[in-house]
C-alpha cells in the first residue's frame, strides 16, 4: 500500500455489523509511501498503523 498525507483510509469493521472507520493520513512514516503511518480517526485521535487488507485507500479529489 502507498499513500500520502491527505488521503484518507477506510477500514472495513472486522466483525459483522461493526462500522467501517474512516481516518486522514496527516504523517508517512515509511519510503515512497509505505507504512506505517500516522492517522487521524473522524473522532479526533490519532494512532501509529501498520493497514492490513481490509484497508482501502480514497486520494483527494482535485479541481
Amino acid at each position: 500500500m502507498r499513500v500520502a498525507v491527505g488521503d484518507r483510509l477506510h477500514v472495513q469493521g472486522r466483525v459483522v455489523g461493526a462500522a467501517e472507520q474512516t481516518a486522514e493520513v496527516i504523517e508517512v512514516h515509511g519510503e515512497d509511501g509505505a507504512p506505517p503511518y500516522l492517522v487521524r480517526y473522524e473522532d479526533g485521535h490519532e494512532a501509529l498503523i501498520f493497514p492490513g487488507t481490509d484497508t482501502w485507500v480514497e486520494k483527494p479529489e482535485h479541481d
